[in-house]
């Protein structure tokens, strides 16, 4: 058994030392506890947006697009939408997650009375909504086309205008300011599926779905901004940084990630005070950084938010193509007492394969975890689905390989411009495939509430201030998994 002086404890400074350690160095020592794990806390806060559940998907090609950070966001997380995208198109993706669902949607979109039914159709199946609000060009709101108008339409009417399908005799509206009780009760009141709000002119003001009141009462630990719709998150380069910036704060996201390995360059920290300077109310992220001077010029910049990270994730190679970085779990310490020192948290990011390295990253000092590989195989990651001997894959890659860095995020690694010359610091993989990822982030978030549990941490502070971290041999790592059985079945 290991003296109490070898324990790896954060908060007496022991965990650095000569050697740096990641995961399969160390285990968190059971305390006593006085919780179970369902009852433990996973609350985590970030700049200022809430997460009842403390994870953050990778900004890859290959992992978050806005079907994936709908997901995300669903199940309390935030999703960060990767930019191997135009700006256009990346704000198009955060706008879908906006739209996805809402306490009350806004600026709903709307169309003409001179518009086609086609139109209304394409339109409904691009941003996938069951009807369209129809309003004058001065925004009087004039009727409402719902799948239901047009269950049975032939193929030749669809050149026709909506103003021959849409609702408008008897159309039931609610003025501004109607909670979503109100709305609730008038949307079963006169059995409707949507309440369009108007102001005191009759002019198209907001809009409220029986849809967007069902997911609130579905997924009640969404992460959701004041307004009621998902929160979302878009990483962001150095090199196009103000009209990104512009586009995504246009439509509404929640938190900027520059999106670097390297993040103690004057590149990065001039993105941060770029971002800052220009959109003060967005939350921003720095990094990748894993030595207090990072975290430190981060901060100073102006970050809200420190991520962690260089070389430890399973498909990056910086660590053998430039022979540098850091093991995990000493970077996320060293970064961890830097930020606490000016009350910034930080995101560890890379190198997380089970529930209990999300347990350590924490133990650790870590506020937040980012994953991709675990995340790279659901249902909702767009990566291509493959059968290969019997078992299903999806496609999995890092931004530094070759194949990402053809596209636009190539400044992340800054190794050169120019088509065809790049220095890959990443490969392209394969992921078992995971099934949906509502399942998944249960399993995820079930480990982290187990290991708190273990730790005797009511909440994540109490898992990054409290508990204890020990290091093990290769002995050690072996007895931690299933060992001299056959195992019949591994779940």
């Amino acid at each position: 058994m290991a003296a109490t002086g070898e324990y790896l404890d954060p908060n007496k400074g022991l965990f650095a030392g000569s050697q740096a350690l990641t995961f399969d160095d160390v285990l968190v020592v059971p305390g006593y506890s006085e919780v179970l794990p369902d009852n433990v806390d996973t609350t985590a806060v970030l700049g200022g947006i809430e997460l009842r559940v403390p994870l953050i998907s990778a900004a890859m090609d290959t992992v978050t697009e806005a079907p994936l950070a709908i997901a995300m966001a669903r199940e309390g997380g935030i999703g960060i939408l990767h930019r191997n995208l135009t700006p256009a198109e990346q704000a198009e993706q955060v706008d879908l997650v906006k739209r996805a669902q809402a306490g009350m949607i806004s600026n709903p979109i709307s169309l003409p009375p001179t518009a086609t039914l086609d139109d209304a159709e394409t339109l409904m199946a691009t941003h996938k909504i069951s009807g369209v609000p129809i309003c004058e060009p001065d925004g009087r709101l004039v009727g409402i086309l719902t799948n239901r108008d047009i269950r049975f339409c032939t193929p030749d009417e669809y050149g026709q205008p909506v103003t021959d399908f849409m609702t408008s005799d008897g159309l039931v509206t609610a003025p501004v300011g109607t909670t979503l009780e109100g709305a609730k009760a008038v949307l079963h009141k006169y059995r409707i599926e949507k309440l369009p709000l108007v102001d005191g002119d009759g002019l198209l003001a907001g809009l409220i779905t029986v849809k967007d009141i069902d997911k609130r009462i579905e997924k009640p630990n969404a992460s959701l901004d004041a307004s009621g719709r998902l929160r979302v998150g878009a990483a962001i380069g150095v090199t196009d940084t103000a009209e990104r910036a512009d586009l995504l704060a246009q439509a509404g996201v929640d938190m900027l990630v520059i999106d670097t390995a390297h993040g103690h360059t004057a590149g990065v920290i001039e993105a941060v005070r770029t971002i800052k300077k220009g959109w003060p109310e967005i939350t921003v992220v720095g990094g990748n950084v894993v030595t207090a001077e990072g975290v430190d010029a981060l901060v100073e910049a102006g970050a809200d938010v420190v991520k962690v990270g260089v070389g430890a994730g399973s498909i990056c190679t910086t660590r053998i193509v430039a022979g540098a970085g850091m093991p995990q779990m000493t970077a996320i310490y060293e970064c961890a007492m830097a930020a606490r020192a000016h009350g910034v948290p930080i995101i560890a990011d890379g190198g997380v394969v089970t529930s209990g390295d999300i347990v350590k990253c924490f133990a650790a000092g870590a506020n937040a975890v980012m994953v991709g590989n675990l995340l790279a195989g659901t249902d909702e990651a767009p990566g291509d689905l493959e059968l290969v001997d019997g078992a299903m894959w999806k496609t999995y890659r890092g931004m530094g390989s070759a194949g990402a860095m053809r596209g636009r995020a190539a400044d992340r690694y800054g190794s050169g411009q120019t088509p065809g010359k790049h220095v890959p610091e990443g490969v392209e993989a394969r992921v078992r495939y995971a099934g949906s990822i509502s399942d998944l982030i249960g399993q995820m978030a079930g480990g982290l509430r187990s290991g708190m549990g273990y730790a005797g941490a009511a909440d994540i502070e109490e898992l990054r201030t409290r508990s204890r971290l020990v290091r093990i041999t290769q002995s050690g790592l072996r007895e931690s998994h299933p060992h001299d059985v056959a195992v019949m079945r591994d779940e």
